[in-house]
Parts: structure tokens; sequence; C-alpha cells
């Protein structure tokens, strides 16, 4: 192994991508877009306003008082609907996924059950709404807990059973703060899987390989500065996330040598998998192609853009086969939970995995097959 050798390789391989601007992009900007993105449209997720449609078939200062208090609720801003028309075909028309209806006679039965005291009234709120739509029941959960808290109201009673909440984390975390670490494992499995397979495949076709077994670079010495060059791009690709993260974003993650080793890990795992798909696939189109049949499913399915428990039971126990997921969960504990034992455990499970991918595609890695 020569280091200047290594050297040199590593300075060809960084003049190659400042010249490839569209790898630089999706390199480095494309995260960065993500995160911004992502980020701004959960930062206020808290405060979260939905359009409501409401169609008020009574037409009473009572119904008109319980418009008011969605209102003043904050979680919705109210659309009025005419009561003349037909609220079902009004949803189909207008491509509106909820749709709620005051019954007439909703102002009577409010009297009699909070002037009369009759314990009997009631009324029955329809809604009229999209079951594919997953904003619609959002709406409908919300709008139950406000009425909930409105029949509570009525009663005069309070609620028998009550619950209090106790974070396991030492503070509060917004979304962006779980996102970012996930944004960081899924962009570095990206570039150091493309570039090997770009590298690998793409040299291969062309018969550059074969042509640098008659040059002083050895194999192990091309591999390992291919390695510290992704290595390299990933360190910056990180740190430009992270620098666009606490500018806009004022996160608050802790940043320890958890991250280098799991950023290291990240890239020797796919690195591995990269060389290993070159063999099977000989021309670089192929190679691609099913490269990103490997990362495409990663991506969804590791937890790097939502939490796991939102996938069906068998697709939780497929994701915790995938190695992202051991990257994403293990910097999460790192970063957010502050976790060291539970970090040290998932970097225990992807560095055997990266030390077996790599030797792996070490051993598939043959000069002479650059043909």
């Amino acid at each position: 192994m020569s280091p200047r050798v290594i050297g040199a390789s590593l300075v060809v391989s960084i003049k190659t991508f400042y010249r490839e601007k569209s790898a630089m992009f999706f390199t480095i900007a494309f995260p960065i877009i993500l995160i911004l993105v992502f980020g701004t449209i959960f930062m206020n997720q808290d405060s979260v306003s939905f359009g409501l449609y409401v169609q008020d078939l009574d037409h009473t200062s009572s119904s008109a008082q319980l418009l008011e208090a969605l209102e003043r609720n904050g979680r919705f801003t109210l659309t009025q609907v005419d009561p003349a028309i037909n609220a079902t075909q009004y949803a189909k028309d207008h491509k509106v996924n909820l749709i709620l209806v005051i019954p007439k006679g909703y102002g009577w039965s409010f009297t009699q059950r909070m002037v009369l005291n009759s314990p009997s009234a009631s009324a029955t709120m329809t809604y009229i709404h999209d079951p594919s739509s997953n904003s619609a029941s959002t709406k409908m959960q919300v709008l139950n807990s406000v009425f909930a808290v409105m029949n509570q109201g009525m009663s005069g009673k309070p609620p028998f059973i009550t619950s209090a909440d106790t974070s396991i984390l030492t503070k509060k975390y917004r979304f962006i703060e779980f996102f970012v670490p996930g944004i960081i494992a899924m962009s570095v499995m990206t570039a150091s899987l493309s570039g090997a397979v770009h590298v690998n495949a793409e040299l291969r076709q062309k018969g550059v390989i074969r042509k640098l077994s008659t040059t002083p670079i050895t194999r192990t010495d091309w591999i390992l500065s291919n390695i510290l060059y992704q290595f390299i791009l990933a360190v910056i690709s990180t740190t430009a996330m992270l620098l666009v993260s606490y500018a806009v974003f004022k996160v608050s993650l802790q940043l320890n040598a958890w991250l280098l080793v799991f950023i290291l890990l990240d890239v020797f795992a796919f690195a591995g998998i990269g060389m290993m798909l070159t063999r099977v696939a000989k021309d670089a189109e192929s190679a691609t192609a099913a490269a990103n049949a490997i990362m495409f499913p990663m991506m969804f399915l590791s937890g790097s853009f939502f939490p796991l428990e939102m996938m069906p039971g068998f697709l939780q126990t497929f994701a915790r086969t995938l190695p992202l997921y051991y990257v994403n969960e293990g910097l999460r504990a790192s970063m957010v939970i502050v976790d060291h034992m539970t970090a040290l455990r998932y970097a225990a499970i992807i560095g055997v995995f990266a030390a077996v991918a790599f030797v792996l595609g070490i051993l598939t890695t043959k000069w002479e097959e650059g043909k």
C-alpha cells in the first residue's frame, strides 16, 4: 500500500467530481433541498390549521356559536357550504375531502340539554368525507376531540380518567431534528452506492480498470482511494446539511464522534454493495439500474422519511433487516436521544454488515475483469 499513490488517485477523483456539476448537485444540494422542503412543511406542525367545509342546516344562534367555537379552537379555517345544495354532490364536484354537516334542530336540542336539563337530548354531526384521504381522517379525529371537550363542558362533571405524559428525552425535539439524521444517512448511502457503481462499472466498460493493472497503483490502493474519496464527499455533504439545518431551522442536535463513525460505516457498507453489484451487472446502465432497485426501496422502508410505526407489521420486520435502518437509528440515538449504549449497539450491527459487504466487494473487484 502506497500513501503517495492513494493520495494521487484521490486528487484525480476530487478534480473529476468538481468538474461534474450534476454530481455536485445530487451529492450536496439535493439533500439540502429535501431538508428545506420537509423542514418548512413540518416546522409549525403543532399549529397547523386545517381547511374545513361546514354546512349549517340549522342556522340558529346555537349553531353559529358552535362555528365560532371551532374557529376559536385555532385548528380550522371554515368555509360555509350553502344549506340548499346536496353536500355529498358538492364534495364530489369540488374535490372536498370532508364536509361537517350541522343537523337541523341542533339549536332546539342544545336548548333542551342546557336549559331544560334533558339528558336524552342530542345532536348527530354528519361527516361527509373521502375515506381515501389521510387529511380527512386527521380532521375527523381533531373534530372528535373538540366535540369531546364540548360534551364534557355540557355535563359539568370532571372526567374520571385523565392522562399525563412524561418524555423519555431530556428536552422536546421537533420533527426536523428527527428528520435530519435520516437524510444524512440516506444521502451518504446514495452517494456511496452510486459512486462505487459508477466508478467500477463505467471504468470496467471503458477498459480503464484493465489498464490500471499496468500502472504502479495496486487494487488495494485504488479501492482505498475511492473509499477515502467517498468519505470526504460524505463529510462535506453532511457538514453542508448541518449548517443549513442550524441556520434555517435552529435545530438542536448533539454532534459527537458517533456522527463520523456512522458516516464511515455507511460509506464502507454501501461502497461494498456497489462493488458487488458491478460483478453482477457488467455494463454501467444495468449496474445503475440495479443500484436504484436497492436504493429507492431502502430510502422509504428504513425510516429515513417517516417512522416505522406507520407501516404494516410485516414491513416493519422487513425494515429491520435493511442496513440503512441501523444507520438511521444509530444517528438518532447519538444525535437526538444521546443514548451512547444504543448507538454502540447499532454501530456494532452496521459495522459487521459493512465489514462483510466491503470484503466481498474487494474480492469481486478484479483488474483482469475490465474487458
